[in-house]
């Protein structure tokens, strides 16, 4: 599944179909239409099953779907970065298939309680905790760097036009035949991503990074890298300012639709359709849009538009209204998502991607996961009205939070891997778990470059951190004004190789050298390793070192 069509046939490179000249990201791209159709007519089967009970409990489905991922987003982005993506995909698919047959199975035997509904709701979030990072991670292994806009795109289109037909075909099938064959349907769905991945072959196969690294060290190292990595957290910040409000819709559109509009579950899949055809028609106009107002436009008019959308929500009571409405809804969720999602996919190295990724599925779905019971306690307490406008609250405050907090220029980042540090020439060979290392880089800094000098290493610094160095520091000789000396602590000698080979990138190189032009002319920094010497590796003896303990002794 590797030829390419011929040039002819080919999209436009700048095209938003671009991605699709790409077969196999082609071949997957239908399958998980396919799969997402049937997540959602399962999502409208599961919570009209609970439709008639308290609207918590409603909202519950949200939770128990978004929820797995908040506990095990992490280890798996993890799982993700160590072992082959594909076979955890592909794991991850027949897991889903295991449980959704249960599902079916429970629901033809009319034995599906409300807490039984949601238990095998949550361990079908837990499938898609484990897909979702090695999902994301493989999407640069698909397309070009270049067409990962477009791909990002269409991967909301996927799911918004998936949203336009699974809960309409949901809705009927449900209305007409009951919950059990929109389980049926949703179970065989997994089938066809699970076919495209087992025929999917790798032309360059490769190790996965930090395969030899333990859960835990490797759980740190993706923490560190998130926390020292400014672009990234202001991504993360973005998803924090938006889902709340935004989610409020998905929450409460099930008890918009019985209570306020008084429809049903047919009345409820074409409310969640004109969203999905709001979304894919957007797909058309978004890059007009971005091109416009720019990333952080694009964030803050999302923003503006699903709050009116909630206000709309909250005081109508005509069907068809609320149905218009919901279609620039889709436009503006697809609009924030794109951009937020290739925003972070064109910030991420390949080494810690998909840990990377996992942190901001954390965010979006926790997001979602901790706001759902929210809402429906205030829907309960206070009403549908108060619960929605609350929502446009929220999102409106994160409209005008973009100016103070907007997302950084994208073009100052580059997560090109950059392999630029030589060697390092030691007297003997540590084992790959010797450790800790103190590393240490003597630079020598005109007088007049001071200032200029420490603010530039201020970038090395958060270089060095999310690298791996555990502290950092930079000091000045007290005895040569142009003498000063970087230290930092790695936890092992293999963490330290891998500084030195794959994590690194062109942002990490660009900062050193911009460093490294203040330093006086025709000098080079000098480095050296020295490991803990009471736990650090053993120097092997030669001759020289004998006749010293000889004449000590």
């Amino acid at each position: 599944m590797s030829a390419a069509p011929s040039p002819k046939d080919r999209p436009r490179p700048d095209s938003a179909w671009a991605p699709f000249a790409a077969r196999v990201f082609r071949a997957l791209w239908i399958a998980q239409l396919v799969s997402n159709i049937g997540s959602w007519m399962q999502t409208v089967g599961a919570q009209w099953l609970l439709v008639g009970h308290n609207a918590a409990l409603v909202t519950l489905v949200q939770t128990a779907s978004s929820l797995p991922v908040v506990l095990l987003a992490l280890p798996s982005g993890v799982l993700a970065d160590r072992y082959d993506r594909r076979r955890v995909l592909l794991a991850a698919q027949f897991a889903m298939l295991g449980v959704s047959t249960g599902l079916t199975v429970l629901a033809f035997a009319d034995d599906l309680s409300p807490g039984l509904l949601l238990g095998l709701t949550f361990l079908l979030g837990c499938g898609t905790a484990l897909m979702g990072p090695a999902w994301q991670a493989i999407q640069p292994e698909l397309v070009e760097r270049s067409q990962l806009g477009q791909a990002a795109a269409l991967g909301a289109v996927n799911m918004n036009l998936a949203r336009a037909l699974g809960p309409a075909l949901g809705g009927a099938v449900v209305a007409a035949a009951g919950a059990g064959w929109v389980f049926a349907f949703n179970a065989a769905s997994y089938l066809g991503i699970a076919g495209v991945l087992t025929l999917w072959r790798r032309p360059s196969p490769q190790a996965p990074a930090g395969q030899s690294e333990k859960l835990l060290t490797a759980l740190h190292a993706g923490r560190r890298y998130v926390w020292y990595a400014p672009g990234v957290r202001r991504v993360l910040l973005r998803t924090v300012l938006f889902i709340p409000g935004g989610g409020a819709l998905w929450s409460l559109l099930p008890l918009v639709a019985s209570r306020s509009l008084g429809l049903g579950s047919g009345g409820y899949g074409l409310l969640l359709g004109a969203v999905g055809v709001g979304a894919v028609g957007g797909a058309f106009v978004l890059p007009l849009v971005r091109r416009a107002l720019g990333a952080n436009g694009t964030l803050a008019a999302g923003a503006v538009v699903f709050a009116g959308v909630l206000a709309v929500l909250a005081t109508t009571r005509i069907p068809w209204l609320a149905a218009v409405v919901l279609l620039p809804a889709g436009l503006a969720w697809i609009g924030v998502l794109s951009t937020l999602n290739t925003a972070l996919q064109t910030r991420l190295p390949g080494w810690v991607r998909a840990r990377g990724l996992a942190v901001y599925l954390l965010v979006f779905q926790g997001g979602q996961a901790l706001a759902a019971p929210v809402w429906g306690a205030l829907a309960d307490g206070l009403g549908l009205t108060v619960s929605l406008l609350g929502g446009g609250g929220l999102l409106l405050a994160g409209a005008v939070s973009v100016r103070r907090w907007p997302l950084h220029d994208a073009d100052a980042i580059d997560p090109t891997p950059s392999d630029h540090w030589p060697v390092p020439p030691l007297v003997f060979e540590p084992g790959p778990a010797d450790g800790p290392v103190l590393v240490s880089v003597t630079y020598r800094v005109a007088p007049a470059n001071r200032a200029a000098f420490t603010d530039c290493m201020d970038h090395v610094a958060r270089s060095r951190r999310r690298t791996g160095a555990l502290t950092w520091g930079l000091y000045q000789d007290g005895n040569d004004r142009e003498r000063f000396i970087e230290n930092y602590l790695v936890a092992s000698w293999s963490e330290h190789l891998a500084q030195h080979h794959g994590r690194l990138t062109a942002t990490d190189r660009r900062y050193e050298e911009r460093a490294r032009r203040l330093l006086v002319t025709d000098t080079a920094p000098e480095v050296t390793h020295a490991f803990d010497a009471a736990a650090g590796p053993v120097v092997p003896e030669t001759e020289e070192t004998a006749d010293a303990m000889d004449t000590s002794g």
